[in-house]
């Protein structure tokens, strides 16, 4: 393959336009320029640290060493889960609701391409292993914070209406049935959206990357469209399942709706 080197200077260039939007920002008075360039700084200080990382992990490929990685990318996930949420659940509910759901959604969609499609040896090997569950994880988790976000949204807004189905003898899950339908239904739009206009209207990322890297167009293609079901299926059980726990969450034992249970928005 060949693959052309960045250099420092050609790096610089794309940053500069990252400064162009924040002094626009500034101008225009939007007040996202810092976010702009906390974002931006992020951005390079991570992907340095992980590209140094892998570069490590690659060299001294072990079970262990691997398994460590994607349990620190579980839980920082997580971390990002709660924090896009507007009224997200109080103590470390939110959190854990998140990470699990992920944990058992990628890690299972994840172990399950590795081992039949992908069939690489060993299957815990990083060059596969890691991009694959970062892919997964990083589409997934924006599903899972979009439905439980609308899921405790919902029934902030319609605390009356709940409270009166469960008067009228109605089970919890019962009193909130078009909420969590509602709510799994938006945690996948984007990514039903993703598939419809893949090929069409653009051209995913890994697919973009492994052409720019060399990779045959058609085997290009064949990786990418793996990798959008397997995304698509990780961010569909993903949502079906956090909503689900956040749901249960909701309520207590007798099956009352506790809105103390939910961080009030600042």
């Amino acid at each position: 393959m060949n693959v052309i080197s960045l250099s420092a200077g050609d790096l610089a260039i794309a940053a500069s336009l990252i400064l162009m939007l924040a002094a626009l920002s500034l101008k225009l008075q939007l007040r996202v320029e810092k976010p702009i360039l906390i974002a931006a700084t992020r951005t390079v200080v991570q992907l340095m640290l992980i590209g140094w990382i892998l570069t490590q992990l690659f060299a001294n490929a072990t079970f262990v060493l691997v398994a460590t990685l994607s349990l620190i990318m579980v839980l920082a996930a997580g971390r990002e889960v709660t924090v896009r949420q507007k009224q997200p659940l109080t103590g470390w509910w939110g959190f854990g609701i998140g990470a699990s759901t992920m944990f058992l959604s990628c890690f299972t969609v994840t172990v399950l391409s590795l081992t039949t499609m992908v069939g690489v040896d060993p299957w815990y090997s990083p060059q596969y292993a890691i991009p694959l569950l970062g892919m997964l994880l990083g589409n997934t988790m924006t599903g899972i914070a979009i439905g439980m976000d609308r899921l405790v949204q919902g029934a902030v807004d319609n605390k009356m209406a709940i409270e009166q189905r469960l008067m009228l003898g109605e089970t919890a899950a019962a009193a909130v049935k078009d909420l969590s339908r509602e709510a799994i239904r938006s945690a996948l739009i984007p990514m039903v959206n993703a598939m419809a206009a893949a090929g069409l209207v653009s051209l995913p990322g890994m697919m973009t990357g492994q052409i720019l890297a060399g990779s045959a167009p058609i085997e290009a293609v064949k990786y990418q469209i793996m990798v959008m079901f397997l995304i698509s299926s990780a961010t569909g059980f993903g949502a079906m399942l956090s909503v689900q726990w956040t749901c249960k969450r909701l309520f207590d034992e007798r099956q009352r709706l506790r809105l103390d249970r939910v961080r009030t928005a600042p």
